[in-house]
């Protein structure tokens, strides 16, 4: 019986509340409510003396005993117990969950809401829009699909709904504002301005779907470039690597050549040499035979035999070429050879950095438009923090190290090789090596200096090595309230005066573009770098005075 009763809810259900019923009672007309609904009903009914029902409102006089039905109660307990151990599927399903609008009548667990009514301003689930729909059967209220921006249609000062138009305030109002604030003012119903902004809207609509089939146009172009940069650069690469391949050989020959040429040099002097070794051997071996001969003379007695045997032995030495002459003479020869070949390898050396810079440059300018307005240098814009560690130690960082402020009392920083002394510097943690923009703000006393450089700036001793802007590690641009420069590698280009205290930095590391801008209600350029850098670029600030500090934006 529970079950054949858990297909008909709405038997146990109160008209009023539109739940089960709590402490039911029935009325002599046969329908039953929650008691505490019905009396709420008639406590509103005591100064008329006569009472109805909700539903078909026959009347009672006087107010009737309400006495509790303890066979319907019985029958809810029963409902109520089998949807606490199984509950049933189709109602799960419409269960209101993360995201859903609630039925603002339901009580407890919450279902999904399917209409919201405009005037009621109450969302409604399908039982209870029903039962909305019975007690309004003559005036068909405006209902939409469930929303959870009731409450947005809710005059916030006067709790009624916006249903009126002020086209002096540009805003919705209520028909109590039209007394009020907006008195005198130009109104229509928020229906006509709908109407009237429809048309708006259908000519804007017009020329937002020319823009984006101006920007979808735009973007086939694009993506056309890529693939014609990715094309051409293919092609790039591998004639690069065929000439490079081509060279390889030809250096690979040159160097078979050169080899060959000494080789053959050597067998040749080699040669030589082992004629003169040979001839010098065999005169030793004379002289060394003469010279036993003298002193076997020596030991005669015979004066006449060795006054006749000495001149014949001692007459005609023999002489040889001088080999010493020969030898130092080859050695010179390859030294030549090595000096030679040296000066080739730092000739192509000196040939290969100057192409490759050509190529460099020559690649670099294949890239997209650079950017031209804020909006434009805001789509690179990068977010950078102050490294404390290199903070001199009267630098002040603030704002979660994207503020600096240069004061007398030296901050508590500990010892680190990274941080710069004596100058008033700092870098950036973050580094740039793509395209980058970002923006800083000078709140000057006197001035201060805006900086990129590279990690590798010296950080120690009064030297120009150490010193933003004085060597070639690093790039600085000094606004000072008497005069505004540019300085690099201890160059210094001098600027017209910068009154305003907003700078732009933009960097195309790969282009090798740095530049600075003023900026306005414009991108005005205060100073443009074309170079090539080398390594990864650090935003830093450098002070001169005390009561300068810089920030990040």
């Amino acid at each position: 019986m529970a079950d054949a009763i858990s297909n008909n809810l709405e038997l146990l259900t109160c008209p009023i509340c539109l739940d089960l019923l709590k402490d039911p009672v029935t009325l002599h007309c046969g329908h039953s409510y929650c008691m505490g609904c019905i009396k709420g009903c008639w406590d509103q009914e005591d100064h008329k003396g006569v009472y109805s029902c909700p539903q078909c409102r026959q009347t009672f006089s006087p107010r009737p005993v309400l006495k509790k039905n303890n066979i319907v109660a019985e029958l809810v307990a029963q409902i109520r117990k089998t949807r606490n151990q199984r509950p049933s599927s189709s109602v799960a399903r419409h269960f209101a969950g993360p995201g859903d609008v609630e039925c603002d009548v339901c009580t407890g667990r919450k279902l999904k809401a399917v209409k919201s009514c405009l005037e009621c301003l109450v969302s409604y689930c399908e039982t209870h829009y029903r039962v909305h729909n019975d007690v309004n059967p003559g005036r068909k209220h405006s209902v939409i699909e469930a929303t959870n921006q009731l409450q947005e249609r809710i005059c916030s000062h006067h709790k009624k709904v916006l249903e009126i138009f002020c086209r002096a305030d540009q805003s919705c109002i209520c028909y109590l504002c039209m007394m009020d604030n907006h008195k005198g003012h130009e109104t229509v119903t928020a229906a006509a301005e709908r109407t009237e902004k429809q048309k708006q809207w259908r000519w804007t609509q017009k020329r937002f779907q020319q823009r984006i089939q101006e920007k979808e146009k735009e973007l086939l172009e694009v993506r056309k470039a890529v693939e014609t940069l990715k094309s051409s650069a293919q092609t790039a690469v591998e004639d690069s690597e065929r000439t490079f391949t081509e060279m390889i050989r030809t250096i690979e020959k040159r160097r078979t050549e050169v080899k060959e040429l000494i080789r053959g040099q050597e067998k040749a002097e080699v040669s030589r040499a082992e004629e003169l070794l040979k001839q010098l051997e065999q005169e030793i071996a004379e002289m060394k035979r003469r010279d036993t001969e003298m002193e076997k003379l020596s030991h005669t007695e015979d004066h006449i035999h060795f006054l006749k045997t000495f001149q014949s032995t001692v007459s005609n030495p023999t002489r040889s070429e001088d080999l010493s002459s020969v030898i130092i003479n080859q050695s010179f020869s390859f030294e030549a050879v090595k000096k030679s070949v040296s000066t080739l390898k730092g000739q192509l050396e000196d040939i290969c950095k100057q192409e490759i810079m050509k190529i460099s440059a020559a690649v670099t300018e294949v890239h997209l438009t650079e950017p031209v307005t804020r909006d434009d240098f805001l789509k690179y814009s990068c977010h950078f923090k102050l490294d404390p560690s290199t903070a001199h130690r009267n630098l002040h960082l603030s704002e979660g190290n994207r503020s600096v402020e240069w004061r007398v009392q030296p901050q508590s920083y500990p010892d680190h090789p990274a941080r710069f002394d004596p100058w008033w510097q700092v870098l950036c943690r973050e580094g740039v090596s793509g395209r980058c923009y970002w923006e800083v703000e000078l709140i000057r006393k006197w001035g201060g200096c805006v900086a990129v450089s590279y990690k590798s700036i010296g950080r120690k001793g009064r030297d120009n090595g150490c010193k933003f802007g004085r060597n070639d590690q690093s790039w600085r641009l000094d606004l000072f309230s008497c005069s505004s420069s540019f300085w690099h590698n201890n160059k210094k280009t001098e600027l017209p005066l910068v009154h305003r205290s907003r700078i732009g930095v933009y960097v195309d590391h790969r282009a090798g573009t740095l530049a600075f801008y003023n900026i306005s209600d414009t991108m005005t350029l205060l100073h443009r770098v074309q170079t090539t850098f080398t390594h990864i670029l650090y935003p830093g600030f450098r002070f001169a005075y005390t009561g300068s500090s810089v920030k990040l934006l």
